[in-house]
């Protein structure tokens, strides 16, 4: 029985089909940063997940530095000083992507100005373009 990581309430993947690789973290800290591999390298395949179609799709065609052209997601979290809490924010990163991949958004409904708005418009540019016209040489 493999573990299941939950992305919404109604989906999830295997906590198989992510590969976790524990690397050298970047940056400051001390005198630990040569010695320990702190830092979480995630890698999942989309083609090769649970996932349902759309959210696949959706996930390939997302202009992301993160999704190569294999469409592999490749995380590198190296915030924390923990494998633990750096695997978890890699986690974290990978749920939202999909979650951002998943969202739709409403369609838009095209409206018209009403009357009134039109004629607010029109009355608005007429008295502006006299204002203007009263700005100008006289002419005898």
């Amino acid at each position: 029985m493999s573990t299941r990581i939950h992305i919404t309430s109604g989906l999830s993947i295997a906590a198989g089909e992510i590969d976790y690789h524990a690397i050298r973290a970047q940056g400051a800290g001390g005198q630990n940063v040569n010695k320990v591999s702190s830092a979480i390298h995630l890698a999942f395949d989309i083609k090769d997940s649970s996932l349902p179609e759309r959210y696949k799709s959706a996930l390939l065609s997302l202009s992301d530095q993160r999704i190569t052209k294999d469409g592999i997601i490749i995380i590198k979290a190296q915030r924390y000083r923990t494998q633990e809490q750096n695997k978890e924010d890699a986690l974290t990163r990978l749920r939202q992507l999909i979650i951002k991949a998943g969202h739709q958004d409403k369609p838009r409904k095209a409206t018209k100005p009403t009357k009134s708005s039109q004629k607010k418009r029109l009355d608005s540019k007429t008295l502006r373009g006299r204002t203007k016209a009263m700005r100008s040489k006289v002419i005898d």
